[in-house]
C-alpha cells in the first residue's frame, strides 16, 4: 500500500520539497538564467560592436544585432531638453567634433546640450582617426542616438532581435531618470509580459522574457530601478574603488607612483573577502538578479581592472542566487579564463569574436555586414 501522511506532515513535506527546489535553483545559474529568460552564456555587445565601428552609433548597434549578439548595451543619459540618449563619457570631446561645432562649450557636459544640438555633432569620424586600420568612409558623420533610435535598431531585423542592456550612467546627474526609462520602455512595449522564456529561439532574446536587463554602479539607482520595474532583471556593476568595493590599499593613483592608470587599477583588490560579500549582499537586497564585476585582462590595457571574477567570488555569488556578467573582454584568452572561473555572460566590444568562441558564429563577416548596412 502507498504510504499515507497526516495533513500537517504532508504540508511540511511539500514545503521542504519547495525549499529544496529553490535552493537547487539558487545554486544553479543555468536554472536561474532559464527562468529569467536570459541566454546562458550571454553575449552583451558593449556600446554595440564597438571594436569594429564607432561606439554607441547606428553602425555599431546594427552590426552587433546582425552578428547575433544577445544584448545591445548602452549608457543612458538625458539631454538638456529631456531626451534619453546613449553616450558613455561625461563630456563630448573624445567621441565627437564638439570642439569644432561648439568651441566655447567644448568642455560642457552632454546634458548641457539639447538633443538638436547633440544631433549636429559628428560621432563617427573620431573612430577613423583613432583606428585607421578599421576606418570606413561610412562612419564619418554618424550621429549620437536616442534611446528610441536604439530600440528601433533592436526591433528592426527579421533575422535576429537582440535585447537591451541599459545602464543608468551617473544617475545622480539625472534625477528621475529611472522613472523616465520605465515610461519609455512601457510606451515602446518593452515591459509587456512575454509569452515564453526565450521566445521563438535562443537568438530571439528581444522577443522573450529577458529582453531588458538594467544595470548600474549606483546602489541608490538600483533601488529606484527595482521600485519602478520590479519584474525587470537588474545587475549591480562592481569594481574596486570609490563608490564601490573598498580597496585593500587606501593609496590613490595620484599618490601611487604609477604612471599607467590602467595598471594601477588592475592591481586593486577588495579590502577582504567580507567586503566583496557585502556588495553581493547589497545587490541581492536591492533586487538585483546578478552582478557585473570587473576583470583583469591577460594583456592589461585600459579595460583591465581588479579581478573580481575569481572562482570563489563567482561561486559565492551563485550561492546567493545571482548571475555573473563580467566586463569588458575582447580576446579568447580572457574569454576562456572567465568562463573557466564560472561567469554567466560577457560584455565585449568584439561580438563577432565572442560569438565565434561560443560556437555561434555569424553567417557573414564583419566586413560583409558593415557593407550591407551601407558603411
Amino acid at each position: 500500500m502507498p504510504a499515507t501522511f497526516p495533513p500537517r506532515a504532508l504540508m511540511l513535506s511539500l514545503m521542504l520539497g519547495c525549499g529544496l527546489a529553490q535552493a537547487a535553483e539558487q545554486a544553479d545559474p543555468n536554472a536561474l538564467a532559464a527562468r529569467l529568460g536570459i541566454p546562458q552564456p550571454a553575449v552583451i555587445a558593449h556600446r554595440g560592436a564597438s571594436f569594429d565601428a564607432p561606439e554607441s552609433t547606428a553602425a555599431a548597434y546594427r552590426l552587433a544585432r546582425d552578428l547575433g549578439a544577445d544584448y545591445l548595451e548602452l549608457d543612458l543619459q538625458r539631454s538638456k531638453d529631456g531626451v534619453l540618449f546613449a553616450l558613455h563619457d561625461n563630456n563630448l570631446l573624445r567621441t565627437t567634433d564638439v570642439a569644432q561645432k561648439f568651441p566655447e562649450r567644448k568642455d560642457s557636459p552632454p546634458n548641457a546640450f539639447t538633443m538638436a544640438e547633440l544631433k549636429r555633432l559628428d560621432a563617427g569620424s573620431w573612430f577613423n582617426q583613432a583606428h585607421p586600420d578599421r576606418a570606413r568612409p561610412g562612419f564619418a558623420g554618424l550621429k549620437i542616438l536616442t534611446l528610441d533610435e536604439i530600440i528601433d535598431i533592436a526591433q528592426g531585423s527579421t533575422q535576429h532581435k537582440p535585447g537591451l542592456y541599459i545602464e543608468t550612467k551617473e544617475p545622480q546627474l539625472f534625477p528621475g531618470i529611472e522613472h523616465e526609462l520605465k515610461e519609455k520602455l512601457q510606451d515602446r512595449g518593452w515591459l509587456s509580459p512575454a509569452g515564453s522564456k526565450l521566445a521563438k529561439s535562443e537568438l530571439a532574446v528581444g522577443q522573450g522574457k529577458g529582453k531588458v536587463v538594467l544595470q548600474t554602479f549606483d546602489r541608490h539607482s538600483l533601488e529606484l530601478l527595482h521600485k519602478e520595474m520590479p519584474q525587470v532583471p537588474k545587475v549591480l556593476l562592481l569594481w574596486v574603488g570609490a563608490g564601490s568595493i573598498e580597496p585593500a590599499s587606501s593609496v590613490t593613483f595620484a599618490n601611487s607612483g604609477e604612471t599607467d592608470k590602467a595598471a594601477f587599477y588592475a592591481k586593486q583588490q577588495p579590502k577582504d573577502p567580507g567586503e566583496f560579500k557585502r556588495w553581493i549582499g547589497y545587490a541581492k537586497a536591492q533586487g538585483a538578479i546578478g552582478t557585473g564585476p570587473s576583470t583583469a585582462l591577460a594583456a592589461g590595457g585600459e579595460q583591465s581592472y581588479a579581478d573580481l571574477v575569481q572562482p570563489w567570488m563567482n561561486q559565492y555569488t551563485h550561492d546567493q542566487g545571482l548571475l555573473v556578467h563580467a566586463y569588458t573582454l575582447d580576446e579568447p584568452v580572457d574569454f576562456k579564463k572567465v568562463m573557466d572561473a564560472g561567469v554567466d555572460g560577457i560584455f565585449t566590444n568584439r561580438s563577432a569574436e565572442l560569438l565565434k568562441y561560443f560556437k555561434r558564429p555569424a553567417n557573414a563577416s564583419v566586413a560583409q555586414l558593415l557593407e550591407a548596412g551601407g558603411y
